[in-house]
């Protein structure tokens, strides 16, 4: 695992030369979240796992912008990617690498999302991974890589296939957070989250990283998400484990309604930690305290990146009881928590349950008008099909300035559940969106 020795050529020499426009300067970083966590969690070392990030220029100049993630031989790999039809081109490479199931470097762009680039987008992914498989010695499917950034943009691949070699020997097992870092866009704090579990007495370790901030209604799961352990699982296990734990957490989550090119959630295990037994069954109870643990670590991430939607000041749960199914309740919950007019409500600390009541009935769900039940962080403000007799006004604006608002729906039909997190949309989500190209 060991990089090799000599240094390569700078990545700021090398940028001059490749034909694509020049960087642009770093604009001014927005201000963090109001609701990004206090702080960071310290990731520990994952055994088989060396991290590199460093600048390639990109799209601007003297920001970090490449993550590289170096594996010991043996790695596994999982992955799911985003439904879109119009999916950027390293997802078709990820996909098509996937089945081996073997994985040994990950590199991951921000400042362009190589979508639609035809086929100079494919030939970038290519020579992205030609590059690394040579610096890694090993063979090109088993890298996998991402891109996050402006649609429709060349890649300009030989900055970034220039700044590679420098960025493999400055590799180390503890960059989490600079790791994080490189993959930010319109990020306002790097999300990271981390776990042990036990599998047959040994303890085990899991970390991960995410980014995304708009452009958020994933159908699979984030926009880029990154997850480690030092367990050895298998890559079907392996492969099982992260689509089911997909579901509480990267597909729960909305912050505009919009589906990505690029979402891609890996996970990678090096089986470098503590020894334990084999496991080859996702359903062997061994892996209890692995998968509760994982769940929780996905669904981390995916809520960090609501905390950090564009322009967000209110994240916000919305659950949803008494549907047809369960799918019928997710669809229900997705139409409230997507629906501009009830996130400005929110927004401007405004508990309109007629706007709930107006997404339940656009939802094509069926629900019962005159048994629909509505609260407010627990407050009835409508029950049987009208406002509630006791629904105090001073109450609802005191619990609508909260940084933190729950809703709670019955459309009183059967026993169907879900659950997703959204935030609230403010003008900052224009003035981020408006601005995003420039």
């Amino acid at each position: 695992m060991a990089p090799p020795a000599g240094k390569s050529a700078k990545v700021a020499a090398t940028a001059k030369s490749v034909p694509e426009a020049a960087p642009k300067a770093v604009k001014t970083a927005p201000p963090t979240s109001p609701l990004a966590p206090k702080s960071l969690a310290k990731l520990q070392p994952i055994s088989g796992v060396r991290l590199g990030a460093g600048s390639a220029g990109i799209r601007y100049e003297g920001r970090t912008d490449v993550l590289m993630a170096v594996m010991a031989p043996g790695t596994t790999v999982a992955g799911v990617f985003t439904t879109s039809k119009t999916a950027a081109a390293p997802i078709d490479w990820c996909r098509a690498a996937l089945p081996q199931r073997s994985a040994r470097m990950l590199i991951v762009n921000s400042g362009n999302a190589n979508a639609f680039t035809g086929r100079a987008g494919v030939e970038a992914v290519r020579a992205t991974a030609d590059a690394a498989a040579a610096i890694a010695a090993c063979k090109p499917q088993e890298v996998f890589i991402a891109s996050t950034g402006v649609i429709g943009e060349p890649l300009p691949v030989k900055r970034l296939t220039n700044a590679l070699p420098d960025i493999y020997e400055n590799t180390g097992a503890t960059a989490w957070e600079q790791a994080a870092r490189a993959i930010m866009t319109t990020d306002t704090f790097p999300k990271v989250a981390t776990a042990t579990a036990q599998i047959d007495g040994q303890i085990v370790k899991i970390n991960g990283i995410a980014k995304g901030s708009g452009m958020i209604a994933p159908d699979m799961a984030t926009m880029l998400a990154f997850v480690f352990t030092d367990a050895a699982i298998p890559g079907d296990v392996l492969q099982l484990l992260l689509s089911q734990g997909t579901e509480t957490s990267f597909n729960a989550i909305t912050v505009d309604s919009d589906t990505s090119t690029s979402d891609t959630l890996l996970m990678f295990a090096t089986g470098k930690g503590a020894r334990h037994n084999p496991v080859i069954r996702a359903a062997d109870k061994r892996l209890d305290d692995f998968r509760i643990k994982l769940n929780a670590l996905l669904q981390d991430l995916a809520v960090q990146v609501v905390r950090d939607g564009e322009g967000a000041t209110k994240l916000v749960r919305i659950n949803v009881t008494g549907a047809e199914s369960n799918p019928a309740a997710r669809k229900i919950a997705l139409a409230v928590a997507n629906s501009p007019l009830v996130k400005t409500a929110i927004a401007g600390g405004d508990a309109n349950w007629g706007r709930v009541v107006m997404a339940v009935g656009k939802s094509g769900e069926a629900a019962n008008r005159d048994k629909l039940s509505i609260k407010f962080g627990g407050h009835r403000v409508a029950t049987q099909g009208q406002r509630d007799p006791n629904y105090s006004e001073a109450l609802m604006t005191r619990y609508m300035q909260r940084p933190e608002i729950e809703i709670d729906v019955d459309v009183g039909v059967g026993k169907g559940v879900s659950g997703v997190w959204t935030c609230d949309l403010t003008h900052g989500y224009i003035s981020i969106n408006g601005d995003y190209r420039s």
